[in-house]
């Protein structure tokens, strides 16, 4: 089958009713997720050959908007909480009944790329890979895994959502702002001394349930044009006055030695941000709609959804499956050099082909851990507790708690 027939075989096979332009938002947001750690993440290596973290940005702050671009979690939780709320009006059973199966959903992938690389790591280290390589990688592939137990706990919350959507509307994130904006005063503000550090966590679930109640009150119509523009417009004047007057970090992502991040966990400049995109993406919906009606802009809309948890927890060991070997050659501009340069990003730009050709040849395997198990009884309930064990075992490795 030619690429052409392929791609007019998804089209014809859409129904009439699939929102495209939901879709489109969210493999947009999907792949500004591996964009943004490819391209803003490097590596440094030290004298015994292990890679350690590093960013562009801690020389580079004048390409801090490139985070903001690349920063699309707020689009992401704003149509999940579209999607969610839409699923939710046609589950055939039990409202548990519908959790238990997005909850199944998305733990299966996590499940299975923690559980390979329990099994890797031994088998890294016994041929030679240093052990700080070994503890960086298992850290990037366990960083974006903290987004799927948040949009677990957020989709739990649905049900209250579309009750807080019926009856306020869009105005049912306000106060979710609202609780950002407290933490963040006293956190930043004259008392932040006497503030305990652990209480930014409480900013975590307010802080990504924001765009994903946007995205419930949008799905039940209650988040008119007028709303859109209100979160286009305050969004993006709370963003200036955020970083003009009271000098938020200006990087969306986090840079090795600041002392402040903007996104773990989210600060009130998080919000600001998911405020505008959400604005945005409500806007151009019938526009992105009409564009996505041709099959050959659809159809890679299609690839990547079908692909979405796939592409989240593998991205990370699809740049490693390059730099780790390269770490054994010793400096290779854009993958084992310090990201102090121009012409680091020049050779980081060069390398995000090939990571994305690596990701694509995981994902041939990786994606089966997307659908459902197959087998039953007493086999398949022994493959999940190994699975179980491996994950947590890689997860006590990755936490540095062992």
């Amino acid at each position: 089958m030619s690429v052409r027939q392929l791609v007019s075989r998804i089209d014809a096979s859409t129904p009439a009713h699939r929102d495209r332009a939901v879709d489109g938002l969210r493999a947009l947001a999907l792949m500004a997720v591996p964009a943004g750690h490819w391209l803003l993440g490097g590596f440094g290596l030290d004298s015994e050959g292990g890679l350690h973290n590093a960013s562009p940005l801690s020389t580079f702050a004048v390409f801090s908007p490139v985070s903001w671009v690349l920063q699309m979690l707020g689009v992401f939780f704003l149509v999940g909480g579209y999607a969610s709320v839409l699923s939710f009006h046609r589950r055939p059973s039990t409202t548990g009944a519908w959790l238990r199966g997005r909850m199944v959903r998305l733990g299966r992938p996590v499940l299975g790329v923690t559980a390979v690389w329990a099994l890797m790591i031994p088998v890294l280290y016994a041929v030679g890979v240093p052990e700080d390589t070994l503890r960086t990688g298992a850290k990037l592939v366990i960083q974006p895994l903290w987004f799927v137990g948040v949009y677990a706990v957020v989709t739990a919350l649905t049900p209250c959502c579309v009750r807080l959507a019926r009856r306020l509307g869009g105005w049912a994130a306000a106060p979710l702002i609202g609780s950002v904006a407290a933490v963040d005063f006293l956190r930043y503000g004259p008392y932040a001394d006497a503030v305990p550090s652990w209480l930014s966590l409480l900013n975590i679930l307010p802080g990504w349930l924001f765009a994903y109640q946007l995205g419930v009150s949008w799905g039940e119509g209650r988040l008119s044009r007028r709303g859109a523009r209100l979160l286009l417009v305050g969004g993006t004047a709370l963003f200036a006055v955020l970083l003009l007057v009271f000098h938020y970090p200006a990087s969306m992502v986090g840079v090795p030695g600041e002392a402040r991040t903007s996104s773990h966990p989210p600060s009130l400049l998080v919000l600001a941000l998911a405020s505008a995109q959400s604005g945005a993406a409500v806007l151009l919906h019938g526009r992105i709609g009409r564009a996505l009606r041709r099959p050959a802009l659809w159809a890679p809309v299609v690839v990547i959804n079908l692909s979405a948890m796939t592409i989240l927890c593998w991205h990370q060991t699809a740049m490693l499956a390059a730099a780790v070997p390269a770490s054994f050659a010793g400096a290779v501009p854009g993958l084992t050099t310090d990201p102090d340069s121009l012409g680091w990003i020049l050779a980081r730009l060069a390398w995000m082909p090939v990571f994305a050709a690596l990701l694509v040849l995981i994902a041939r395997y990786a994606r089966r851990f997307e659908a459902p198990w197959q087998t039953a009884g007493r086999t398949a309930n022994t493959r999940r507790a190994a699975a179980g064990l491996l994950a947590a075992g890689f997860a006590v490795f990755a936490l540095r708690l062992a």
